[in-house]
């Protein structure tokens, strides 16, 4: 069974996915933040940099999910491939920070690499508000993120939430975290995990 995580910048990916891999006894996947070679440089220098982020984002995930379909064990997934291809590339175009050129061959290969792929059993999307992220960002200080503004954060989010709309490719859990406290409140915790066994009860 494949599970995966998604959800804006700040919105408590990482730590759902680590606190239920735990709880199920699944592998976790995880986003490469610490050893990633353009993070640094992308945030410092976003038009100059995005294709070369996103390309290294498509190839990490494009393994991720070779890995977990070879493998044959439960796993769940920090992030999908599809957001990448359907969110950050989008929004870095029509801002203006990813020319056309480069757009148009990332298209071209996710498109590719989109028909050898399956999509997760359950992704389950954190939706979050502004402040909520911001809140989140400010807390966990990473050096890099400092720079992310209220604007980019926006657009992402207006886009997150098209892209859940129109959600097709498996079952759906949508967890609003504005109002849970998954990593202080066991009760909060739980709470998800009901949801997520009701999902998986519904698959077999």
């Amino acid at each position: 069974m494949h599970i995966a995580v998604a959800g804006n910048i700040g919105a408590g990916k990482t730590t759902l996915t680590r606190l239920l891999a735990k709880h199920y006894h699944w592998e976790a996947n995880f986003e490469d933040v610490v050893d990633n070679p353009y993070l640094d440089d992308f945030y410092n220098q976003m038009e100059r940099w995005s294709f070369n982020l996103q390309i290294y984002f498509l190839n990490q995930r494009y393994r991720q999910v070779l890995k977990i379909r070879e493998s044959g064990k439960d796993t769940i997934q920090d992030r999908t491939i599809y957001e990448d291809a359907y969110i950050f590339a989008p929004n870095l175009h029509a801002m203006g920070l990813m020319t056309n050129r480069d757009f148009t061959n990332y298209k071209s290969l996710f498109e590719l690499m989109e028909t050898l792929v399956q999509p997760p059993d359950i992704l389950i999307y954190l939706r979050s508000s502004i402040p909520n992220l911001v809140g989140q960002i400010h807390t966990r200080g990473r050096e890099y993120e400092n720079s992310i503004s209220i604007d980019y954060l926006s657009r992402l989010n207006e886009r997150y939430e098209a892209w859940i709309h129109h959600y097709e490719k498996g079952n759906l859990l949508i967890i609003d975290v504005d109002d849970i406290n998954f990593v202080d409140k066991p009760e909060d915790l739980g709470t998800v995990i009901n949801k997520i066994d009701a999902e998986i009860n519904g698959l077999f």
